[in-house]
């Protein structure tokens, strides 16, 4: 067999049935021959951040998979690599390449040496004999420790070269978990339960690793507080009576509140990073982290207490140690802090239900988000935003109450992510709604996309907020935009999905939000995606505390 026959080959046996790719290259036709689709985007940006989606709504037990041709395909796709590597986001990626006979040649671009510092791991298969074992070693990666994205590249010559029945020798890869030091475990624990105030702040390596029921087990009976980082969004119920919320470059006023007032802070499944997709943690707290990477552990806090492993095996040994130090039912019973969650909570909703519910027209962003969460069935429903205001406005406000039922990001903050994001997650569960809430800036990136959509039958909504400005930039380009109309921008987004085979409305009252909701559902319900653009006003104010 040839060397892309046996790369299909080693595909198929890994469960590969879709191929994010664009637009050349022989291991399509060999990949489709072996029956796996081709999916193709109108960028390669986009085809990555599809591959991105799919993945993180499978919590990587299905690995997207992106093909892209050597030179301006694999140099197109930097951005996206770029992203899912910010957010730790394990695909595969296999770029031709020139023929080894021209390889290190000017202008021909070095795709492994160039995405080196993007990359978990990356080689170039240099032999068709070698394509099991660098294809093991990918896999591996992708399937162990801390996620990221993998590349193999693939010579233009070795994807010809033959290779013999007997040398293709390959099994598929199983995931690698690993579990706590048991003394690191007793420390962490002992901790936890000494704390007067302590605060769990989860991440989204509770996501991966699929143990928000052991989240949610270990934070009652230790009856403490939850927060989530922007990215671990939904691994804890918002819904429930221990939850604080996201905090983020926006955050309610429970995780501010219960932040500040914390003696211990208990990180699962987190980095413990400061930037838009995770908030800082004051000083003077005891520090507890857990976390898969150990290049975590004192990066941007001084970690008093580590353990190092997959957080459903540590939170299992947590969840165990405590039990051994108190008993089954843990604290359950004894003084809680949910009636002062509660009390927080109300005086925070109350001093933005005017917002939330307001009437106004342009329309307020926040009302749409408030009615969008009232209105959509949030179990079958997965949510994303992107860029700018359209996330600082809707992450602390839209409750996800099931994993993945939002899709949070901020590590890397690239316009236009949601959209191949949102299809690749429609794409890993069709069963499910999945929304993109984002502005004008954002949908001029990758509004071209709708027609992907249209054409693979990918029923997405894009729910549009157009203030025809760039909203927040104002104010440190006074004179730019006074003077040059630097942010405004314009647009008939809702006309343009039209155009591209999709469904789209334009709307303009408030009170037309929920009926356009359901016309887009319907419209859904045939196969096309849906835009709803909603004419609203420049909101400048954001829930910081």
């Amino acid at each position: 067999m040839r060397g892309n026959t046996a790369l299909a080959n080693v595909l198929k046996m890994e469960g590969t049935e879709l191929l994010f790719c664009y637009p050349a290259n022989p291991l399509i036709e060999a990949a489709a021959i072996a029956g796996i689709r081709p999916i193709m985007s109108r960028t390669e940006r986009t085809t990555v951040n599809m591959a991105d989606g799919f993945t993180r709504v499978t919590n990587g037990r299905r690995t997207g998979v992106v093909v892209t041709q050597s030179g301006p395909g694999i140099e197109n796709a930097y951005g996206g690599v770029a992203h899912a590597f910010a957010e730790s986001v394990p695909i595969l990626v296999i770029p031709g390449g020139p023929p080894r006979d021209r390889t290190q040649q000017l202008p021909n671009f070095p795709a492994v040496e160039a995405y080196d510092k993007v990359l978990k791991w990356g080689a170039q298969a240099n032999q068709a004999g070698r394509v099991p074992e660098m294809m093991r070693r990918a896999y591996t990666a992708l399937r162990s420790g801390r996620p990221g994205p993998v590349m193999v590249e693939v010579p233009a010559d070795v994807g010809e070269e033959e290779i013999s029945e007997e040398a293709f020798d390959y099994r598929p890869v199983g995931h690698i978990h690993s579990a706590g030091d048991p003394a690191d475990v007793r420390e962490a624990a002992r901790a936890l339960l000494n704390a007067k105030r302590p605060v769990i702040y989860a991440g989204q390596g509770v996501l991966w690793a699929e143990a928000s029921s052991e989240l949610v087990t270990l934070a009652e009976l230790a009856n403490a507080p939850v927060m989530t980082t922007n990215i671990g969004k939904s691994a804890f119920p918002e819904n429930h009576p221990l939850a604080l919320g996201t905090g983020a470059n926006t955050l309610t006023k429970m995780v501010r509140h219960f932040l500040d007032r914390s003696d211990l802070v208990f990180g699962v499944g987190c980095s413990f990073t400061t930037n838009l997709a995770s908030i800082g943690v004051p000083p003077g707290k005891t520090m507890v982290q857990c976390t898969v990477d150990a290049r975590d552990i004192n990066k941007e806090h001084r970690i008093d207490h580590a353990v190092i492993g997959d957080a459903k095996l540590v939170l299992g040994q947590l969840i165990d140690e405590v039990q051994r130090l108190t008993g089954e039912d843990g604290r359950r019973g004894e003084s809680e802090p949910t009636g002062e969650i509660a009390r927080v909570k109300g005086e925070w909703l109350e001093e933005w239900m005017p917002r939330l519910t307001s009437d106004e027209v342009p329309i307020n962003p926040y009302r749409i988000i408030w009615d969008l969460m009232h209105t959509l069935d949030r179990t079958q429903t997965i949510v994303t935003h992107d860029s700018g205001h359209p996330r600082d406005q809707t992450i602390p406000f839209y409750e996800a109450i099931v994993p993945r039922g939002y899709l949070g990001w901020g590590n890397s903050s690239q316009l236009g992510y949601s959209v191949g994001l949102s299809m690749g997650a429609k794409l890993a569960a069709p069963e499910k709604t999945v929304v993109t809430i984002m502005g004008d800036a954002a949908i001029g990136m990758a509004g071209m996309d709708i027609e992907t959509a249209a054409r693979l039958e990918i029923p997405i909504l894009l729910v549009v907020f157009n203030n025809h400005v760039l909203s927040g930039y104002s104010v440190n380009y006074p004179v730019a935009t006074e003077r040059f109309g630097f942010t405004n921008l314009y647009g008939n987004y809702a006309d343009l999905s039209q155009a591209l085979g999709g469904y789209g409305e334009r709307i303009t009252d408030p009170s037309e939000i929920v009926p356009a909701l359901g016309r887009a559902q319907a419209a859904m319900a045939g196969g096309k995606p849906a835009l709803l653009e909603f004419m609203t006003k420049e909101e400048n104010a954001l829930s910081r505390y």
